[in-house]
């Protein structure tokens, strides 16, 4: 009975070997079944470098319109829902144990969606790329001068704000650390604008004792929180500030450009020379 069982076993081992080379070698074989995953359409938002958060939510608003006309379908994101999800402090790894307002962390680049996309995942990856391109920024000279990590993306926020040459980011972060320094006001317009949410073409001057604490002209030191959410380059400048003397810088007549100086005097000699004093 058992070299029956035995021999039994070995044809069906037997078969079930040629069974299967016969499958493999077969090109009359039919293929094995496919599962068909339908990949969602995608769709594509840029945030620049320099938006604020509420010129974020405005973006995903205009880009929302056009993939819902393109889709005709019914698309996640939105506005309010990116406001919503922006609007609450929360921790930030390497930034203390305080919870922090998202202002400075939402990394400008540009994200990919589908309709199914949620505002909250689409900041979960601004806030995932911001910490992956912080994580190469060198903060060892920042360090030696006694800023946190907080104050450099403060610094940064405020470069982003006034440099439009991408050459004097650097310039206007040394002015940034000298005026610091020296226990100066910084006097940066962009700061007050922020805090007052005045348009790039309103004066400041009816503005300029004003008790906000954005209000750099007035109050000493750093402004609460970054006044917008700077990019790499920004990043990198206010964290290596050129090695210059400069305490003043003014806008050009083309405003783009600035001329820089450590002298008031000269400072005003180019206001003048510019327009912007009487």
């Amino acid at each position: 009975m058992r070299r029956l069982v035995a021999v039994v076993a070995i044809v069906l081992v037997g078969g079930a070997v040629a069974a299967a080379f016969v499958l493999r070698s077969s090109s009359h074989a039919a293929p094995p079944p496919t599962t068909t995953v339908r990949q969602l359409r995608q769709f594509r938002i840029v945030f620049p470098e320099g938006f604020i958060r509420a010129q974020m939510a405005a973006r995903v608003q205009a880009v929302v319109k056009i993939a819902t006309r393109e889709s005709r379908r019914r698309v996640r994101l939105s506005r309010a829902a990116y406001l919503a999800a922006t609007a609450k402090p929360r921790l930030i790894p390497g930034f203390g144990g305080k919870k922090l307002k998202t202002e400075g962390f939402l990394f400008p680049d540009t994200y990919d969606f589908d309709r199914k996309t949620t505002s909250a995942q689409l900041v979960q990856e601004q806030l995932q790329e911001f910490a992956s391109k912080w994580s190469g920024v060198n903060l060892s000279y920042a360090r030696s001068k006694n800023l946190t990590p907080y104050d450099v993306l403060t610094i940064a926020s405020m470069v982003e704000g006034e440099a439009q040459v991408p050459s004097e980011r650097p310039l206007v972060a040394a002015v940034i650390y000298n005026r610091l320094h020296d226990h100066m006001t910084l006097g940066i317009d962009a700061t007050l604008r922020y805090g007052l949410h005045l348009k790039p073409t309103q004066p400041l001057s009816p503005y300029l004792k004003s008790d906000n604490p954005y209000n750099t002209d007035k109050f000493p030191g750093l402004p609460p929180t970054p006044i917008d959410n700077p990019g790499l380059a920004a990043l990198d400048a206010a964290a290596h500030p050129a090695h210059v003397d400069y305490l003043y810088f003014v806008r050009k007549p083309d405003h783009r450009h600035h001329y820089f100086t450590a002298s008031y005097q000269d400072f005003l000699n180019h206001e003048i020379q510019y327009g912007y004093a009487p």
